[in-house]
C-alpha cells in the first residue's frame, strides 16, 4: 500500500498549497481519498485522471471534495472517455458538487455509491470499515485494509473513544490536526489537535502517525511537537509530495 499525499490543509487551500487530497495504490488500484481544492493540478502530475480507479470521500464540506468537478470534467470532456468513476460517501454529502455541471454533462463520468459511516464495504483490493465521527456533517472515519497493511484516516474528527477503533495497530494514521495543542468553543467537539493526534496513535499503537488538515499559517514543527508530547514514534506532516508505505521509515 502506497500513500501519496496531494494537499493537507484544513479550511482552504494557503498559498502554493492544497487541501485534503490523498492518492491511496495498491496491486495497481489507485483510490482518491477526499478531492479537496486546489489537489487536482497535484494530481495530474502523479497520475492521469483517467488513471483514477475510485474516488472515496469521507464528507460533504468543499475542502473535501470540491476538486471532484475538476476531476469528472478532466475525464468526461476527453475524445475517449474512460468508464463510468466509482465515487463512494455518505449520503446526500457530494449534492452541492455534482450539481455543478449540467446533469446531462456528467450522466456517464461518475457512480455514485453512498454508502452510511458504520458501513463495511469493498472497493477495489480494499477492504473498507467506518465510523461516524463527531463533525459538523457526518464524516465518515475510515480504515483500508490489504495484505495485511491499514491505513487509518479520521476525516474531520472531534475527539471520541472510536478514534482509538479506528487507528488500531494501524501502520499509517492519517490524524486531522486543526491546531497544534488545542481548539476552543465548538471547534473542540468538532475538530482535533495534534496533541490529541498523538495521544490517539499512542493509545492505538498505530505506527506511524501523519498530521493533516492543519489550518493554514500553523507551524508544521509546532504540530510535530505537540503530537510527539504523548507519541514516541515517526510523526509526519501531510505535505504535498509526502510518499508513505508501511515498513518503509523516513520518506
Amino acid at each position: 500500500m502506497r500513500l501519496t499525499v496531494l494537499g493537507g490543509c484544513g479550511g482552504w487551500p494557503a498559498a502554493g498549497q492544497a487541501c485534503s487530497g490523498y492518492l491511496v495504490e495498491h496491486d495497481g488500484f489507485r483510490l482518491l481519498i477526499d478531492p479537496g481544492y486546489a489537489i487536482v493540478p497535484r494530481l495530474l502530475t502523479v497520475v492521469d485522471a483517467a488513471a483514477v480507479d475510485a474516488v472515496l470521500v469521507s464528507h460533504g464540506h468543499p475542502d473535501h471534495c470540491a476538486d471532484l468537478n475538476p476531476l469528472l470534467r478532466a475525464r468526461t470532456m476527453n475524445d475517449d472517455p474512460p468508464p463510468a468513476l466509482p465515487v463512494f460517501a455518505p449520503p446526500g454529502a457530494l449534492g452541492p458538487v455534482l450539481a455543478l455541471d449540467r446533469p446531462d454533462m456528467m450522466d456517464d463520468a461518475f457512480s455514485l455509491r453512498e454508502f452510511t459511516p458504520g458501513d463495511r464495504l469493498e472497493v477495489g483490493p480494499f477492504g473498507l470499515r467506518s465510523w461516524l465521527l463527531p463533525h459538523w456533517m457526518p464524516n465518515a472515519g475510515l480504515r483500508l485494509e490489504a495484505d495485511g497493511q491499514v491505513l487509518a484516516y479520521t476525516g474531520d474528527s472531534g475527539p471520541s473513544p472510536l478514534l482509538t477503533e479506528l487507528a488500531r495497530g494501524a501502520d499509517i494514521f492519517l490524524a486531522e490536526a486543526t491546531e497544534p495543542w488545542e481548539l476552543a468553543g465548538s471547534e473542540a467537539r468538532y475538530l482535533s489537535s495534534a496533541r490529541q493526534a498523538g495521544a490517539v496513535a499512542r493509545d492505538a499503537g498505530a505506527r506511524r502517525l501523519v498530521l493533516t488538515h492543519l489550518w493554514p499559517g500553523t507551524d508544521p514543527e509546532e504540530a510535530v511537537r505537540a503530537a510527539a508530547g504523548s507519541y514516541p514514534g515517526e510523526i509526519a506532516v501531510a505535505a504535498p509530495g509526502l510518499v508513505a508505505e508501511p515498513g518503509l521509515q523516513g520518506e
